[in-house]
């Protein structure tokens, strides 16, 4: 007997995601996540099926077509469980608890992930993709549907002691041992093994499925400003250059797919990211500042052109463009040696010989663009731009892939830091006017009185409760603006994101929750409640948060702003028990004092790289009248350095700096303009020529004219 009408009926449609609306239309009751869905399920004494996806997801789609739309399978669904469907993007934080729980049953994570709760929400097993019948050694879904209920209506009080062991596990990866804040000898540790894990070949890490790893490469690239670590920046020029020229790279419509299926970057997964695009363009900004070469400056431009042309939603940033259209993975991105030989005429074969076009194709018959060879001299490379054209603009003409329309704050507060730092190092005023606008857009639309920003917004509506890492990755996005423009209400809003993130996120041992104190439907109690500093495709809230607070140590001298980050810092970084093989494990009221072996730090690179900037971190300020046109020049080569630990503050004449900070009562000689380099409170002669300037801080992509 159902316990509510609406048990017999698909509830998405409601729903503002277009993962959820992807699916509004099965036969599957579908319910979205939510303290009502539980509640069915507690009523009925129904075990839960939990699916998790998001809408450029390839396999998503597959299993959607396979299964949830087959009226069979959907049957078998609607008497056995309480189905809930989750977009992971607009819940990182549902979606975070039960990847968990599918690592800790030692199954590989990926998406679609497939789980099954108890009424209460308790995981007691689960996987991701499953066939409509039994292959590749897996179980077909409706096997999988039927075991799960008969092991829940037979051994019901078996399968409880099994969801209460994996919510035990689960809460040991929620609890934090406190440590210190590692030294530089243990960050080139740390360093040193992650690139140990490097493809001196092709660029990222060894192995496939190849992920651009942003967050890793990041901080090897700063290590490498410290002196003693040159191949981390090697490491991430190779990451570049492969990258930008295979396949992963979208050659006519620019933009990054989100990984490449195979070793070498050509077969990408054929989804574009934002929050992947918007990493990728600050390390290209990042290299071209020490390293200048055209290969950087135009993918950056391609990138930010897809952006504005392609991403744009009311100012902000939309989450992604999909993998398929008209039901093919990749059908809009690849060609036939027929088609590029019919729109180029005479030109084709150019063009062929340079992106690996041929009649057998380099992807199942058809070609997958991607630029092999050197540069070309003379007209060849005006030629190959006329051969782009051509063909974006036949492109145009097919199916494009759907666009996931929504707005995520973290995800557009990367996309803000990354066009202000690429405005800066390729002298491109109007990319930092769109970062000023994605950032107001956001504080309008998804800001709140209390402090915080909403997660996820989508037709005039807020859809997500806000998250730790939404907070951080705003609050980065306004330190950047801050640098950028000096302007005071950027500051006071970084300020205010900050209190917010302590008022709502904050632990007792200094760290941070990723969900809010009053997030009201996280499942299985307190113990429960999210906190990691582990990046993964995107930086962790912890470590953006820990980046914002020695900024602002820099920025401004006040020493909480120091001590709150070596609390944040130390808070993740403690040794764990002996056997303890979690992320994050309980210190069982104790604080450990010994430090993390790097191996296990090396899941933590943003946060490290705070460690870094805090303890090694450059404060620049810049003095002199506001419309001095040297001191505009000095700020210029200040925001393009290629390190980024780097902190730029312009300082109008006549504004004090607060006492604590090293470079208060420094003034220009003679009143003009200057800047001075401070480090480990300790500040430089003025200097100001713009040309010395730069050879400091080693930009040699910085024009100083």
């Amino acid at each position: 007997m159902s316990a509510n009408p609406s048990d017999a009926a698909n509830l998405l449609g409601r729903e503002l995601s277009p993962y959820l609306l992807q699916h509004a239309d099965n036969p599957v009751h579908w319910r979205p996540w939510g303290e009502a869905a539980l509640a069915a399920a507690r009523a009925t004494n129904r075990p839960i099926l939990l699916s998790v996806g998001y809408a450029a997801c390839h396999w998503c789609h597959v299993m959607a077509h396979e299964s949830f739309s087959d009226a069979e399978t959907a049957a078998l669904m609607n008497r056995l469980f309480v189905n809930i469907k989750v977009d992971r993007e607009e819940r990182p934080d549902i979606d975070h608890l039960y990847m968990a729980a599918l690592h800790a049953l030692g199954e590989q994570g990926g998406w679609p992930l497939t789980m099954f709760l108890t009424p209460d929400g308790a995981p007691f097993w689960g996987g991701t993709y499953f066939p409509p019948e039994p292959r590749w050694g897996r179980p077909s879904f409706r096997q999988v549907l039927e075991a799960i209920a008969t092991a829940w209506q037979s051994g019901e009080a078996a399968v409880h002691r099994n969801a209460a062991a994996l919510t035990r596990a689960l809460a040991q990866m929620a609890s934090t041992t406190k440590g210190g804040v590692p030294d530089r000898g243990t960050l080139e540790a740390v360093a040193a093994s992650l690139l140990g894990a490097a493809d001196r070949e092709q660029g990222g890490l060894r192995g496939a499925p190849k992920f651009p790893n942003p967050p890793i490469f990041r901080f090897l690239w700063q290590l490498a400003y410290r002196g003693t670590l040159p191949d981390g920046a090697a490491a991430n020029h190779l990451l570049l250059e492969r990258m930008s020229q295979g396949g992963i790279y979208d050659h006519l419509g620019g933009g990054y797919a989100r990984y490449s299926t195979d070793a070498t970057w050509l077969v990408p997964h054929f989804e574009k990211m934002l929050y992947d695009n918007a990493q990728i363009l600050e390390l290209l900004a990042l290299a071209h500042a020490a390293r200048p070469v055209p290969l950087y400056a135009a993918r950056a431009a391609e990138t930010v052109a897809w952006l504005a042309r392609e991403m744009r939603v009311d100012g902000a940033f939309a989450a992604s463009q999909d993998a398929d259209s008209e039901g093919e993975e990749g059908r809009f991105y690849v060609w036939t040696e027929a088609e590029i030989e019919a729109l180029l005429g005479a030109e084709a074969a150019l063009f062929k010989s340079v992106y690996d076009v041929t009649k057998a194709g380099n992807w199942e018959g058809q070609t997958i663009l991607r630029r092999v060879g050197p540069p070309l001299v003379g007209a060849g490379e005006a030629q190959l731009a006329r051969c782009r054209a051509i063909l974006f603009e036949a492109r145009a003409r097919r199916v494009p892939p759907a666009r996931d329309d929504k707005v995520l704050t973290d995800w557009n507060g990367l996309a803000i830091a990354a066009l202000v730092r690429a405005a800066a190092v390729f002298r491109r005023p109007e990319w930092l006017a769109l970062a000023e606008a994605a950032f107001d857009f956001i504080l309008r639309e998804l800001g709140t009185a209390d402090g915080r920003v909403q997660h996820a917004w989508r037709a005039g509506r807020v859809s997500a409760a806000g998250l730790l890492d939404d907070q951080a990755a705003l609050a980065r996005a306004g330190l950047a603006l801050f640098e950028a423009t000096g302007a005071p209400a950027r500051l006071a809003t970084v300020r205010a994101l900050v209190e917010g993130a302590r008022r709502w996120f904050a632990a007792e041992d200094g760290g941070f929750y990723a969900t809010a104190s009053d997030a009201a439907d996280i499942p299985l109690g307190p113990a429960l409640r999210p906190r990691s500093a582990g990046d993964n495709a995107t930086p962790s809230g912890v470590g953006l948060m820990a980046e914002v607070l020695a900024r602002l140590y820099h920025l401004t001298g006040e020493d909480e702003f120091r001590t709150a980050t070596e609390a944040v810092i130390a808070a993740f970084t403690g040794q764990p028990r002996p056997g303890a093989a979690a992320e994050n494990q309980p210190a069982d009221g104790v604080e450990g004092a010994a430090m993390a072996p790097p191996g296990r730090l090396a899941a933590f690179p943003t946060l490290l790289a705070a460690a870094d900037l805090l303890a090694h971190g450059t404060a620049l300020v810049i003095t002199g009248p506001q419309d001095d046109a040297r001191a505009r020049r000095l700020h210029d080569v200040a925001l393009a350095a290629p390190d980024p630990a780097v902190v730029v503050l312009r300082l109008p004449a006549g504004t004090p700096l607060p006492p604590g900070h090293p470079a208060a009562g420094k003034t220009a000689p003679g009143h003009g303009s200057a800047a001075y380099l401070c480090r480990e409170q300790s500040c430089s002669l003025p200097v100001s020529d713009p040309g010395e300037l730069a050879a400091r801080l080693g930009a040699a992509g910085v024009a100083v004219v």
